[in-house]
């Protein structure tokens, strides 16, 4: 199996206005993001409100998108569950839809008992063939490890290819994950939506996984760091600033806003809680996308893309 490594932007679940799962709406900004030349796609991960879906709804939507993208690009899906047969069962769903690896937070539910995480993560190596990524995310929704932990975990469990670094500060442990996995990694991932992508790309970072309403910037940022061109690097994330200062604070909402506005889904509904975009905020949005409409491709409208 080929090496993961760029743009791997997590895909939202997107709603109806009355808040059930909208499968067109999934596939056109699947679609979009692929046509756009991102090297991957996530799914499901915290911006997709994986924590607000069913067990029935993930599995299927997990089908759906590995369905959509098959032989396009790679599949990352995020396989972490309430239990451990919750996450194997989501990790054999992810093998069936051709996943090139199964994203798996460090359940809080094992503690800091490195040996039981060891273990938990060689039983969903043993649960199906699909590569690992430990996403060690901070508490509370995972254990903000150690480098030396979470090396120590990829030892023991050597199912483990990838790790997804995201506690802070992320650029620091990527170097010590590098420096200490040499020869254990196939790579290690950024993550925190692309707020610190210059620091973890120059620390060797494989890869990031942002949000999905910019992928089109963030295809060409990568771009520049695969040609050696730090200079459009830095002025690219630059220029994403000020929408990742809007994004940490409106998340999910802020996402779909943008993907309406730029005519891929018709309804921006969200089932996790948070605050919502007041007409201020709406005003401040039209003016952040004005400032990138000169990096930002044009969208077809919803009812134009793929919907079978």
């Amino acid at each position: 199996m080929s090496v993961i490594s760029g743009a791997f932007p997590v895909l939202p679940t997107i709603f109806t206005d009355q808040g059930a799962v909208d499968e067109k709406g999934i596939c056109a900004v699947t679609d979009w993001a692929v046509d756009c030349g991102v090297d991957g796609v996530v799914f499901p991960g915290l911006a997709s409100e994986y924590d607000h879906l069913t067990l029935d709804e993930r599995l299927h939507l997990i089908a759906l998108i590995g369905g959509r993208v098959a032989g396009r690009v790679a599949f990352i899906c995020g396989a972490g569950g309430k239990s451990d047969a919750e996450s194997e069962a989501v990790i054999a769903a992810a093998a069936q839809a051709g996943a090139s690896a199964a994203m798996v937070v460090t359940p809080s539910r094992h503690a800091d008992d490195l040996d039981r995480l060891a273990g938990f993560y060689r039983r969903l190596s043993a649960a199906a063939d699909v590569p690992l990524m430990l996403q060690n995310a901070p508490r509370p929704m995972g254990l903000g490890l150690s480098p030396a932990a979470v090396i120590g975990i990829v030892r023991a469990a050597p199912g483990i290819r990838y790790v997804k670094e995201e506690t802070l500060p992320c650029g620091q442990r990527i170097t010590a994950l590098r420096e200490q996995g040499d020869g254990l990694l196939d790579g290690v991932f950024g993550g925190a939506g692309g707020r610190y992508i210059t620091d973890e790309l120059a620390r060797g970072a494989v890869g990031t996984m942002p949000a999905v309403e910019i992928a089109d910037l963030h295809v060409q940022l990568i771009a520049a760091h695969r040609a050696g061109d730090w200079a459009r690097v830095r002025r690219l994330f630059e220029r994403t600033l000020p929408l990742l200062n809007m994004q940490a604070i409106y998340r999910w909402r802020l996402t779909k806003e943008v993907l309406r506005r730029r005519g891929l889904i018709s309804s921006a509904f969200v089932r996790a809680p948070g605050p919502a975009l007041d007409a201020h905020d709406q005003r401040e949005l039209d003016e952040l996308l004005e400032g990138l409409a000169d990096l930002l491709t044009p969208a077809e409208p919803v009812v134009q893309r793929h919907t079978s």
